[in-house]
């Protein structure tokens, strides 16, 4: 089923790019859209940094959102690996090293590239992991060259 999944790889092209206000974008566009999104943090910290990041970004706007943990239901969902019973949705922002296993649960899967060249080892083994899987990982890249 992974074939009906679709992989979006964003490219950040320069460092004055900012990959958490990238995530915002994103997920506000899906939210607007009327899909539901998880947004995959690293771990626990991670996941309370990009809580109070919604809260600010976009600057004007409000995305509706909860953690995971609070067990409180919303359009956009914070959740870490360690609760991977909890993914659920249309729309996975991926924010871990990792390749999501199961890409095949959502509708999409989008990853957030680093600007940094020494940053990238690990988008460069998930895009692998998704083309080993029959994907065809598209590429968007974000400002910069």
């Amino acid at each position: 089923m992974a074939e009906t999944c679709q992989v979006d790889f964003y490219v950040l092209g320069d460092e004055s790019r900012s990959a958490p206000a990238l995530v915002c974008r994103l997920a506000l566009m899906a939210w607007e859209k009327g899909l539901q999104v998880t947004l995959l943090a690293q771990d626990q910290r991670h996941a309370g940094q990009l809580d109070g990041l919604l809260w600010e970004q976009p600057a004007g706007r409000f995305i509706p959102h909860a953690l995971d943990s609070s067990g409180q239901p919303a359009p956009v969902i914070i959740t870490t690996p360690g609760q991977p019973a909890s993914w659920q949705g249309d729309v996975l922002i991926n924010l871990t090293p990792a390749p999501v296993a199961q890409p095949e649960h959502f509708q999409r899967v989008l990853e957030v590239v680093p600007a940094s060249a020494g940053d990238r080892q690990a988008s460069r083994e998930k895009f692998t992991h998704y083309r080993n899987l029959g994907l065809q990982p598209a590429h968007h890249p974000v400002g910069g060259h």
